[in-house]
């Protein structure tokens, strides 16, 4: 089944190449509801092991890239849930990081940290090589509009783990996941996009 479902994955990144594509962004939510104690328990009770599936998804990605042109580059979100403001997954990146973030074949990591339920910086330690951290500390899950001088503070800590210029700044998530969205206006989002940009000049020039 995976050797199959990867390679319908190859078919359409290649496709999507072939119309021009040369940035792919994947939307993955099996790996991060691994990092929730009670998703894992789910895991466990529907007959799988938690510790042994990351390896396993790793793998599927892996092949669903493997034959992926030079010039098309690849990130993947991990995506806690994004449902009208909701989530599904807690907890910290402990669980995965060391599978993802050394194993997987992408260029870059769209991740979940605009509060306390995504756990600290310290799973960055295990990015391999030149990969990157896109920190989504800018929520997209409320209106309020974060502090800069807050998020420049995280952005710091951060770079304790992963060089800052293999970080990068991001809203969280997507704003709407459904069609009836999350619940912020459409300013609010043009302010929280324009806050990401002022932030991103600032840290990165």
């Amino acid at each position: 089944f995976f050797d199959d479902l990867a390679q319908v994955y190859r078919e359409e990144i290649q496709g999507l190449y072939d119309l021009g594509c040369r940035y792919l962004q994947i939307d993955d939510t099996n790996l991060p509801f691994l990092c929730d104690p009670s998703l894992r328990d789910h895991a466990r009770g529907i007959g799988e092991d938690p510790d042994m599936l990351p390896a396993l998804y790793a793998r599927m990605m892996n092949d669903a890239l493997r034959d992926r042109p030079d010039d098309l580059v690849v990130c993947m979100h991990m995506c806690r849930g994004n449902h009208e403001s909701s989530w599904v997954a807690d907890g910290g990146y402990d669980p995965v990081a060391e599978i993802v973030f050394g194993r997987i074949d992408v260029d870059g990591y769209f991740l979940e940290y605009d509060s306390v339920r995504a756990g600290g910086f310290e799973p960055l330690r295990h990015l391999t090589g030149d990969k990157v951290a896109i920190l989504g500390l800018i929520t997209t899950k409320k209106p309020n509009l974060e502090a800069k001088d807050d998020v420049k503070r995280r952005i710091d800590e951060a770079s304790n783990y992963v060089p800052i210029e293999r970080l990068a700044l991001s809203p969280q998530c997507g704003f709407a996941s459904t069609i009836r969205g999350n619940k912020l206006s459409i300013d609010d989002e043009k302010a929280k996009l324009r806050l990401v940009v002022e932030i991103a000049e600032e840290v990165w020039g």
